[in-house]
């Protein structure tokens, strides 16, 4: 067999082999996107959401085994509240998260799961005056050495009874259920039914109740719930003295109302808490809202990925038809993983998900642009004999590049996840799993689809359809005239400290506008009848005690408030000044943060970025030379904070959200980084005796035409999200628009004019010489796969 045949023999194996993954991954995920339903966080089918510490009660210390216990308790409590698919998990060691879908009032919600629920039962021994009439009102349930307690009478108000030790306690109850009584005209009430041994001492308590006259206070049995009398029913004249009530059920009345007993019913049936539990985040969404952050997610969506298809078929043509095909591809393999880890959905993590297909056409394009070079390179006679040779070397060639630079946003996806909570870490995991699907679909599914139709004779006997005949007007402008941008890098790093000083002037001067979840406190979004003046919404509020309070409002009637304040008695007041001025109001997002967790947010935020720029250098480093990776992390951290200083001087709100975009600028930015320095690190490879800023300007020149290209599809989805992805996502969108601007020029102007001045301060020390030029052949300590595939 000749070599050539082998060849071939190989490549049919290795295109069967990649055809039979495609299909199978394609399959399987088109099976689970029609059987499996996704899983929609709060955010986007509404409900309340609430974020529970655990603290240090009098016997118990709060930690990891007794948060547990208190998440259990809280699970049967939930349960008795009817919301639909509930969720409960503990978040570090004594955090438990709560999300309710559906329930829209975060107050009776908070009430019910978070009191610490001790019920018990109490003989009482007579009447006092008052509180301070009882012998002992410090000792706590169960008081110490049978001490009594004086509680309110809730039948009397103004009445006190003195009540004994308690003879029984809600562990002592199996079940409780709320319960109409029709029959006797007592209303609602929670019936009890007690477990066997409990069952006899409540007996036991009951009949010695009996024994007393009738009208004697001591007849009476006190139910308390958390130092509250909620019952306090006399004994009926037919109970005899001394048998007390059989057959182990009580009956608490209290003229409740339904909902009334059936959380009353919700916190007997539960128990109480091992240790007490306080609310520091709590945020609600209504399902308006909810629907509608989907519909304009999805119109961003499928608008921005349009315009990304049509600009990818109109510069590549054949190819960037197959492209698109992949990208759609990608969407499906993506959602199908997704729904398939049991990833919760959120708008952050749509934002994500879409935003990952730039990382998906950034591998496209580079495989693209790569191939119109290897086809030029050809000899005339070889050019229309295989086209998918030149595609094949592309494919080889920028592996080293697609690799880094998806590693490199994974790093920034994997602290999102780490440290971001809520909304924000659901990004991170859309996010890496896009990155993940991209390359999936960008190597082995466009790569697929390509080498199949290059097959095809009608497409070999014209190579212009296939994209890969010209090297496009851009890129032959290069060529013709390479622009020596290093000659002045000098000007472009001082013009580029201007813009940086300007930016930390911003922060300095202006200061950043840190969102709710920074500084803790409460941001209430109303939707009003009517569109509201924002100074005559904001004199209303500050009249009604808040004058303090920042208030926006939209035209469509939105009015969003924050205040320091978090209370919900403080809430109604100042939805009750707002309907004074806008008429009814209804809360569409309440989002209550603790300022303990604030400023734990602040500092794994800095913590985050910090990390995300070590871990992006420690990586570089071993890429490349150190010097090529501290001008990609130095212009990383330009673009940071460029981006910081922008919302600083426009005043937009620095939150998680925030946050998630500049990660994913960090990303961004060391992906462009990525790519001319791994081409500045061939172009030294061959040597040719050109100077080191020269080699830098061929890189830039042979990889403009995939940043801007790139970028394009990338500002494309962006500006659909900025326009037409509601209020939720505006923000976000902006900071990745300027992110993704700044990242494009800061690679030109900053990344490599800087890898210059450092290669020139600190040039390689063990290379070999390059024929005598005195230039090093091979950029030493430059690590990677040459184009063997060798590592130098």
């Amino acid at each position: 067999m000749s070599p050539r045949s082998s060849h071939s023999s190989r490549s049919s194996r290795s295109t069967i082999w990649r055809a039979l993954l495609a299909l199978a991954v394609v399959a399987l995920s088109l099976w689970v996107t029609l059987t499996t339903p996704p899983r929609l966080g709060l955010d986007l089918r509404g409900g309340t959401r609430i974020v529970l510490q655990t603290e240090d009660g009098p016997v118990a210390r709060a930690d990891a085994a007794s948060t547990d216990r208190a998440l259990e308790v809280l699970r049967k409590r939930v349960d008795g509240l009817g919301v639909a698919e509930p969720a409960l998990a503990r978040s570090g060691e004594r955090r438990i998260v709560v999300e309710l879908p559906g329930l829209r009032d975060p107050r009776q919600a908070a009430e019910v799961i978070g009191r610490t629920a001790q019920l018990t039962f109490h003989a009482v021994t007579g009447e006092a005056r008052g509180p301070a009439d009882g012998p002992d009102t410090s000792a706590g349930p169960g008081g110490e050495g049978g001490a009594s307690r004086v509680l309110a009478d809730p039948d009397a108000p103004g009445r006190f009874l003195a009540l004994a030790a308690p003879s029984l306690t809600g562990d002592g109850v199996r079940s409780a259920d709320a319960v109409l009584d029709t029959t006797s005209g007592r209303g609602w009430t929670v019936d009890l039914v007690f477990r066997d041994g409990a069952a006899d001492t409540w007996a036991a308590l009951t009949g010695d109740a009996a024994c007393a006259t009738p009208g004697d206070p001591a007849r009476r049995v006190a139910i308390v719930l958390d130092d509250r009398v909620v019952s306090a029913p006399a004994m009926q004249t037919g109970v005899p003295c001394g048998s007390g009530i059989g057959g182990g059920s009580a009956q608490i009345t209290g003229g409740f109302s339904a909902q009334d007993a059936r959380d009353l019913a919700a916190l007997v049936q539960g128990g109480a808490l091992p240790v007490p539990v306080t609310t520091i985040e709590q945020s609600t969404v209504g399902p308006t809202l909810g629907a509608e952050a989907i519909r304009a997610s999805a119109w961003a969506a499928v608008i921005g990925l349009a315009c990304t298809g049509v600009f990818v078929m109109a510069v590549y043509r054949l190819l960037g038809v197959l492209a698109t095909a992949a990208l759609l591809l990608y969407g499906l393999i993506s959602y199908a993983a997704v729904v398939a880890l049991g990833a919760t959905l959120t708008l952050p993590g749509l934002a994500g998900f879409v935003l990952a297909i730039g990382i998906a056409v950034d591998a496209n394009v580079l495989v693209f642009e790569r191939a119109r070079e290897e086809y030029a390179a050809l000899g005339r006679g070889a050019r229309g004999r295989d086209l998918r040779r030149p595609l094949t070397t592309a494919f080889g060639k920028v592996w080293s590049a697609v690799a880094d630079s998806h590693v490199t946003t994974l790093l920034a996806a994997g602290l999102l996840f780490v440290f971001a909570t809520g909304p924000v870490k659901g990004f991170g995991v859309t996010l890496a799993i896009g990155v993940v699907t991209s390359l999936l679909t960008a190597m082995v599914v466009t790569r697929l689809l390509a080498d199949l139709v290059l097959r095809l004779p009608a497409v070999r006997r014209r190579p212009a359809v296939t994209g890969m005949a010209g090297l496009g007007r851009l890129r032959a402008r290069l060529n013709r005239r390479v622009p020596r941008l290093m000659a002045r890098r000098r000007r472009w790093l001082l013009t580029c400290a201007g813009l940086l000083l300007a930016a930390l002037a911003g922060i300095g001067v202006r200061g950043l506008e840190f969102g709710v979840e920074f500084t803790g406190g409460r941001v209430v979004q109303y939707a009003a009848e009517r569109p509201v003046d924002a100074d005559a919404a904001r004199a209303a509020i500050a009249t009604a005690g808040f004058p303090d309070a920042v208030v926006q409002t939209t035209g469509d009637g939105d009015v969003s408030v924050r205040v320091r304040e978090s209370g919900d008695g403080e809430q109604r007041e100042i939805r009750e000044a707002l309907t004074g001025v806008a008429g009814p109001v209804e809360v569409e997002r309440d989002d209550l943060i603790g300022p303990s967790l604030g400023g734990e947010l602040r500092t794994h935020a800095l913590l985050a970025l910090g990390l995300a720029v070590a871990a992006q250098l420690l990586y570089l480093t071993v890429r490349f030379r150190w010097t090529y990776a501290t001008a990609a992390v130095a212009a990383m951290a330009q673009d940071v904070l460029l981006v910081i200083g922008l919302f600083a001087w426009l005043g937009k709100p620095v939150d998680s959200v925030f946050l998630a975009a500049l990660l994913t600028v960090v990303g961004y930015s060391v992906n462009d980084s990525v790519v001319v320095l791994d081409r500045l690190r061939e172009l030294r490879r061959r040597g040719g005796g050109v100077s080191l800023a020269g080699l830098a300007d061929r890189a830039v020149a042979q990889t403009l035409p995939r940043t801007v290209n790139t970028g394009m599809g990338a500002l494309f989805v962006l500006v659909a999200f900025a326009v037409l992805g509601g209020d939720s996502l505006t923000d976000f969108s902006v900071a990745l628009l300027a992110g993704v601007v700044i990242g494009m020029a800061s690679t030109v102007f900053t990344a490599m004019p800087l890898a210059v001045v450092l290669e020139s301060g600190n040039p390689p020390s063990a290379a070999p010489s390059d024929g005598g030029s005195g230039r090093p052949r091979r950029a030493a300590g430059l690590r990677g796969p040459d184009r063997s595939g060798a590592v130098v």
